[in-house]
Protein backbone atom coordinates (compact mmCIF):
# COMPACT_ATOMS: atom_id res chain seq x y z
CA UNK A 1 0.00 0.00 0.00
CA UNK A 2 1.54 3.30 -1.03
CA UNK A 3 1.96 5.97 1.61
CA UNK A 4 0.97 9.04 -0.43
CA UNK A 5 -1.74 10.22 -2.78
CA UNK A 6 -4.99 8.38 -3.24
CA UNK A 7 -3.84 5.51 -1.00
CA UNK A 8 -4.05 7.88 1.99
CA UNK A 9 -7.81 8.11 1.42
CA UNK A 10 -8.33 4.37 0.91
CA UNK A 11 -8.83 1.51 3.36
CA UNK A 12 -6.65 -0.89 1.40
CA UNK A 13 -9.37 -2.19 -0.88
CA UNK A 14 -6.84 -3.83 -3.19
CA UNK A 15 -5.33 -5.65 -0.20
CA UNK A 16 -8.62 -7.29 0.79
CA UNK A 17 -9.21 -9.73 -2.08
CA UNK A 18 -7.65 -11.41 -5.07
CA UNK A 19 -9.17 -12.34 -8.42
CA UNK A 20 -8.02 -14.87 -10.99
CA UNK A 21 -9.16 -15.46 -14.54
CA UNK A 22 -11.05 -18.71 -15.05
CA UNK A 23 -11.90 -20.55 -18.24
CA UNK A 24 -14.95 -19.24 -20.03
CA UNK A 25 -17.75 -21.72 -19.37
CA UNK A 26 -18.91 -23.55 -22.49
CA UNK A 27 -21.55 -26.02 -21.36
CA UNK A 28 -24.01 -26.56 -18.55
CA UNK A 29 -21.45 -28.57 -16.56
CA UNK A 30 -18.97 -25.68 -16.65
CA UNK A 31 -21.63 -23.30 -15.33
CA UNK A 32 -22.53 -25.78 -12.61
CA UNK A 33 -18.84 -25.89 -11.58
CA UNK A 34 -18.97 -22.11 -11.18
CA UNK A 35 -22.16 -22.53 -9.14
CA UNK A 36 -20.08 -24.75 -6.81
CA UNK A 37 -17.47 -21.97 -6.40
CA UNK A 38 -20.29 -19.63 -5.43
CA UNK A 39 -21.45 -21.99 -2.68
CA UNK A 40 -18.35 -20.91 -0.74
CA UNK A 41 -18.18 -17.95 1.59
CA UNK A 42 -16.64 -14.71 0.29
CA UNK A 43 -16.40 -15.91 -3.32
CA UNK A 44 -17.92 -14.08 -6.29
CA UNK A 45 -17.56 -14.52 -10.05
CA UNK A 46 -17.64 -11.70 -12.55
CA UNK A 47 -17.26 -11.13 -16.27
CA UNK A 48 -15.31 -8.14 -17.50
CA UNK A 49 -14.51 -7.46 -21.16
CA UNK A 50 -15.70 -10.99 -21.99
CA UNK A 51 -13.30 -12.64 -19.54
CA UNK A 52 -14.49 -14.64 -16.51
CA UNK A 53 -12.89 -14.20 -13.07
CA UNK A 54 -13.22 -15.74 -9.64
CA UNK A 55 -12.92 -13.20 -6.84
CA UNK A 56 -11.95 -14.32 -3.34
CA UNK A 57 -12.37 -11.93 -0.46
CA UNK A 58 -9.40 -12.59 1.81
CA UNK A 59 -7.33 -9.79 3.36
CA UNK A 60 -3.55 -9.84 2.94
CA UNK A 61 -1.90 -10.79 6.22
CA UNK A 62 0.62 -7.92 5.82
CA UNK A 63 -2.01 -5.21 5.58
CA UNK A 64 -2.37 -3.16 8.77
CA UNK A 65 -5.97 -2.02 9.19
CA UNK A 66 -4.92 0.21 12.06
CA UNK A 67 -2.59 2.29 9.88
CA UNK A 68 -4.07 1.46 6.44
CA UNK A 69 -0.57 0.55 5.30
CA UNK A 70 1.37 -2.45 4.09
CA UNK A 71 3.74 -3.72 6.79
CA UNK A 72 6.15 -5.07 4.15
CA UNK A 73 5.85 -2.20 1.68
CA UNK A 74 9.58 -2.12 0.82
CA UNK A 75 9.58 -5.91 0.27
CA UNK A 76 6.07 -6.29 -1.18
CA UNK A 77 5.51 -8.89 -3.91
CA UNK A 78 5.95 -8.11 -7.58
CA UNK A 79 2.16 -8.17 -8.14
CA UNK A 80 1.74 -5.38 -5.58
CA UNK A 81 4.61 -3.38 -7.08
CA UNK A 82 3.04 -3.63 -10.51
CA UNK A 83 -0.38 -2.51 -9.36
CA UNK A 84 -1.49 0.36 -11.56
CA UNK A 85 -3.19 3.22 -9.72
CA UNK A 86 -5.39 3.89 -12.76
CA UNK A 87 -7.00 0.48 -12.03
CA UNK A 88 -7.43 1.33 -8.34
CA UNK A 89 -10.51 0.06 -6.52
CA UNK A 90 -10.83 3.45 -4.82
CA UNK A 91 -12.83 5.09 -7.58
CA UNK A 92 -16.15 6.85 -7.49
CA UNK A 93 -19.16 4.83 -8.51
CA UNK A 94 -19.46 1.10 -9.03
CA UNK A 95 -17.85 -1.35 -11.38
CA UNK A 96 -19.87 -2.10 -14.44
CA UNK A 97 -19.37 -5.82 -14.85
CA UNK A 98 -21.02 -7.57 -17.75
CA UNK A 99 -22.12 -10.23 -15.27
CA UNK A 100 -21.59 -10.47 -11.50
CA UNK A 101 -22.62 -13.49 -9.43
CA UNK A 102 -22.45 -13.26 -5.65
CA UNK A 103 -24.04 -16.60 -4.74
CA UNK A 104 -24.97 -20.00 -6.12
CA UNK A 105 -28.69 -19.18 -6.42
CA UNK A 106 -27.91 -16.41 -8.90
CA UNK A 107 -25.90 -18.83 -11.03
CA UNK A 108 -28.67 -21.44 -10.84
CA UNK A 109 -31.14 -18.85 -12.16
CA UNK A 110 -28.69 -17.87 -14.90
CA UNK A 111 -28.33 -21.54 -15.92
CA UNK A 112 -32.13 -21.87 -16.08
CA UNK A 113 -32.34 -18.87 -18.39
CA UNK A 114 -29.34 -19.81 -20.51
CA UNK A 115 -30.21 -23.49 -20.95
CA UNK A 116 -33.97 -23.31 -20.57
CA UNK A 117 -34.41 -25.87 -17.82
CA UNK A 118 -33.99 -26.32 -14.09
CA UNK A 119 -30.96 -28.15 -12.62
CA UNK A 120 -32.87 -29.42 -9.59
CA UNK A 121 -35.74 -30.65 -11.79
CA UNK A 122 -33.30 -32.69 -13.90
CA UNK A 123 -31.89 -34.29 -10.75
CA UNK A 124 -35.42 -35.17 -9.57
CA UNK A 125 -36.23 -36.68 -12.98
CA UNK A 126 -33.05 -38.81 -12.92
CA UNK A 127 -33.87 -40.06 -9.41
CA UNK A 128 -37.39 -41.04 -10.49
CA UNK A 129 -36.05 -42.94 -13.52
CA UNK A 130 -33.51 -44.87 -11.42
CA UNK A 131 -36.20 -45.88 -8.89
CA UNK A 132 -38.25 -47.71 -11.57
Amino acid sequence: MAKKGQCDKCAGLCCRYFAFPIETPEDKGDYDDIRWYLCHKDVTVFVEDGDWYINIKNKCRHYSEKENLCRIYDKRPKICRGYNHSDCDFVEGHYEYELHFTNDRQMEEYIKIKFGNNISEKKKTKKKKTKK
